[in-house]
C-alpha cells in the first residue's frame, strides 16, 4: 500500500511536470523577422527567428516549433525604442498661453488623465521605455502613472520619472502675474544649498527616479554668434544638488541650453545636458571625458521656434541654427548622445520619432541614430542590462517597421508592431 501510494505520488508528480511544460511550451511565442536590427552587431541580419517565453527573450536565431508564431518576415524588427526627455503630463505649449492654460485651468487629476492617453500614445509609437523629466506643475503624478503602468492597470512604457524639477524663485512660470495673485509654478522653487539638498530629498522620499534641474533662462544671442543666458543656481546651489543626489544613488538631469548654463551643469557634475543648444568647446571636451550625457531634443526647437518669435522671441529662430552646430561639434568631439525628444513640448499627436530624421540630418549615420534611442538610451538610464538590445535574457521589447531604417531612417516614424515584456499592443 505504501508503495503504491508512493508510486501515485511520484506519478502525479510526473503528470504535474508534463502539464507544466507544456503550458510553458504554449506561452512560447515565436518572432519571425525579416531583418532584425538587435541593437549589438554592426550589421542587419536577414529571417531571424526570436523564442519569447513570458516576458523575456529566450533565443535569437533558432527555428519556429511549437507556440504562436508571430509572422513579421516583411519588417525590420528593432530593440523597443527609448525616449529620455519626455513629458507626458503636458500638451504642448508653442506659446506661453498654451502652458499657463494647462496649470490654471486644468486640475492636476484632469492632467493626470490625459497623462495616461499620452503614455498609450509613446508606446504605440514603438517607444517602450521613457525617461520622463517633470510633471509641470502636477506634482507626483508621474509616480502615479508610473505605478499604474507597473502593476497593469494601464498601457504604457517602462517609466524613469523626476516627478516636479527644480528651479529658483522669479525664473520659472508662470511669471508675470501681480504680486497678490498666487499662481502655481511649473516646478518646486528652492533657494540656496540647504533648500536644494532637502528638495531632493522630499522628491526621491516620493518616488523620483531622477532629478530635474532648471540651471539657465532669458537666452540671447552676442555679436560673436555664442548663445548667452542668465544662470538660475549658483555654482555652490547646484553641486550640492548633484552631491545630495549622488550621495543617494541617483542621477541629475540638467536643462541647460546655453553658455553659463551649461558649463555651470558641467562643473557641478550633473550626468545629463538637456538640449544644449550651445555648448562650448571646452565643455564639450569636460564632456566626452567624463562621460556626460547629452540630449539635444531637436525637433521641438523648431516645432515652438515659430510661436515664440511671434510672441516678440525671435532668438529662437536663430537657436536653431545654432544648435545644428553644437550638434556636430559634438559628435565629433565624442560626447555620448541620447535620443530624447521632448514630447509634451510639442502636441503628443506629433510622432516623436520625427526626432530620428533631425538627427541624421544634422550628422549623425542612420544606425548611429538608432543606437541613439537604444543601447545608449538604455546605458543613460541605468537599463542595459534589461532593454536596448534584443538577445537571451532581456526584456522582450520589440518593434518593427515595414521598411529599412538605415536607408530611410524616417521609416521609424511608421511603427506598426509593438511588444513590450512579451505582450503585443500593436500589430501590422
Amino acid at each position: 500500500m505504501i508503495r503504491w501510494t508512493a508510486c501515485v505520488v511520484v506519478s502525479a508528480a510526473l503528470l504535474v511536470g508534463v502539464v507544466a511544460a507544456e503550458a510553458q511550451a504554449a506561452r512560447a511565442t515565436y518572432v519571425k523577422c525579416g531583418t532584425l536590427i538587435d541593437g549589438r552587431s554592426e550589421q542587419a541580419r536577414k529571417n531571424i527567428t526570436m523564442l519569447i517565453e513570458g516576458e523575456k527573450i529566450k533565443e535569437v536565431g533558432g527555428a519556429a516549433s511549437v507556440g504562436e508564431v508571430i509572422d513579421l518576415s516583411r519588417e525590420t524588427c528593432l530593440p523597443g525604442l527609448i525616449d529620455t526627455h519626455t513629458h507626458i503630463l503636458l500638451q504642448g505649449d508653442i506659446t506661453a498661453t498654451d502652458y499657463d492654460t494647462q496649470l490654471l485651468k486644468q486640475s492636476p487629476e484632469y492632467r493626470t488623465i490625459l497623462a495616461t492617453v499620452n503614455a498609450r500614445r509613446a508606446l504605440e509609437y514603438g517607444f517602450t521605455t521613457i525617461r520622463d523629466v517633470e510633471t509641470e506643475g502636477a506634482g507626483y503624478a508621474d509616480v502615479d502613472v508610473k505605478k499604474a503602468i507597473n502593476n497593469g492597470v494601464i498601457p504604457g512604457p517602462r517609466m524613469q520619472v523626476a516627478t516636479r524639477a527644480l528651479d529658483v524663485t522669479g525664473a520659472y512660470p508662470l511669471l508675470g502675474y501681480a504680486p497678490n495673485v498666487p499662481v502655481p509654478h511649473g516646478v518646486q522653487l528652492v533657494d540656496g544649498a540647504e533648500e536644494g539638498r532637502k528638495a531632493v530629498r522630499e522628491q526621491i522620499s516620493y518616488g523620483a527616479d531622477w532629478i530635474k534641474v532648471y540651471s539657465d533662462r532669458s537666452y540671447f544671442v552676442r555679436p560673436d554668434g555664442v548663445l548667452d543666458d542668465i544662470p538660475t543656481f549658483t555654482l555652490d546651489e547646484l553641486r550640492a544638488i548633484v552631491d545630495e543626489a549622488h550621495r543617494e544613488r541617483h542621477k541629475v538631469a540638467s536643462h541647460a541650453m546655453a553658455l553659463n548654463g551649461v558649463h555651470n551643469s558641467v562643473e557641478a557634475g550633473v550626468d545629463t545636458i538637456e538640449h544644449g543648444n550651445y555648448i562650448a568647446d571646452e565643455d564639450l571636451k569636460t564632456m566626452a571625458a567624463r562621460g556626460t550625457w547629452y540630449v539635444p531634443t531637436i525637433f521641438v526647437g523648431e516645432y515652438v521656434a515659430q510661436g515664440r518669435a511671434n510672441e516678440g522671441a525671435p532668438v529662437w529662430l536663430k537657436m536653431l541654427q545654432i544648435h545644428e552646430d553644437t550638434f556636430r561639434r559634438a559628435l565629433k568631439a565624442g560626447v555620448k548622445i541620447a535620443f530624447g525628444t521632448d514630447a509634451g513640448g510639442f502636441d503628443w499627436k506629433v510622432n516623436p520619432a520625427k526626432e530620428f530624421g533631425y538627427m541624421v540630418k544634422w550628422g549623425m549615420a542612420p544606425a548611429q541614430a538608432i543606437r541613439a534611442a537604444t543601447t545608449s538610451a538604455s546605458e543613460l538610464l541605468g537599463m542595459q542590462d534589461k532593454v536596448g538590445t534584443i538577445e537571451p535574457g532581456k526584456y522582450a521589447d520589440i518593434v518593427a517597421v515595414p521598411g529599412d531604417p538605415l536607408a530611410d531612417i524616417t521609416v521609424l516614424e511608421k511603427v506598426d508592431f509593438v511588444m513590450k515584456g512579451g505582450v503585443v499592443y500593436r500589430r501590422p
